[in-house]
C-alpha cells in the first residue's frame, strides 16, 4: 500500500494566491460594499446593477406607541438635577407595563445610584431595583414589567453638589423629583 504524497505549495504559488486573491476583494469592495454601504460608486457599475436602490438615504420611522404602552405619547427629554452634597433624591417616570425607556445619564461626580420601579397603586413600600451601583454615568433601556413609576435614586456623598444630565426617550410621563 503506498501512501499518497501531497503536493507542497511553493511560496511563489502561495504568493500569487495571495495577489488573485486580493485584486478580487478590492474589485468587489469597489463595485459592490462601496455603492450598496456608502452609495459611493466610482465605477458606474453599482448603479448599472440597481445596487444604489438598495441603500435606504430616508431616516428611521421613531416609534410613536408600542403595544402594551398605552396612550402614553413618544417623547424624549433632557433635564439637568442637583443632586445636593451628602444628600440622595429620587427622580421618576411613570411607564405603562412593557414600556421600554430609552435613558442616559452622567454627573460631575460618581454617585450611588439605583435604578427601580414601584407598582402603581402599591401602598406596601415594595419596590423592585433593576441595577445599583456607584459609577459616574450609565446608558441603557428598560422595559417595564409593571406600570408604575420607575427612575432613580441618587445619593451623593461628596462635600460639593453633583450635576446629573439625564436624557431619556420613550412613552412616559415625567413625575420628576420625589
Amino acid at each position: 500500500m503506498s501512501e499518497v504524497q501531497h503536493p507542497v505549495q511553493s511560496t511563489a504559488s502561495l504568493i500569487k494566491a495571495l495577489i488573485v486573491a486580493l485584486v478580487i476583494a478590492a474589485i468587489l469592495f469597489v463595485t459592490m460594499v462601496l455603492p450598496v454601504e456608502f452609495g459611493i460608486d466610482p465605477t458606474g457599475i453599482g448603479s448599472r446593477m440597481g445596487m444604489n436602490n438598495l441603500l435606504s438615504t430616508e431616516p428611521e420611522p421613531q416609534i410613536v406607541a408600542r403595544s402594551g404602552e398605552g396612550d402614553l405619547p413618544f417623547r424624549e427629554d433632557e433635564t439637568v438635577i442637583i443632586v445636593p452634597a451628602n444628600k440622595g433624591l429620587e427622580y421618576k417616570f411613570h411607564l405603562a407595563q412593557y414600556a421600554s425607556l430609552n435613558y442616559e445619564w452622567s454627573s460631575d461626580t460618581a454617585l450611588y445610584f439605583d435604578l427601580h420601579g414601584e407598582p402603581e397603586g402599591d401602598t406596601t413600600g415594595y419596590f423592585e431595583s433593576f441595577a445599583a451601583a456607584t459609577g459616574d454615568e450609565m446608558k441603557g433601556s428598560i422595559i417595564t414589567p409593571f406600570t408604575g413609576s420607575h427612575g432613580w435614586y441618587w445619593r451623593n456623598s461628596a462635600d460639593v453638589d453633583a450635576s446629573i444630565t439625564l436624557k431619556t426617550q420613550g412613552n412616559y410621563e415625567v413625575i420628576g423629583l420625589k
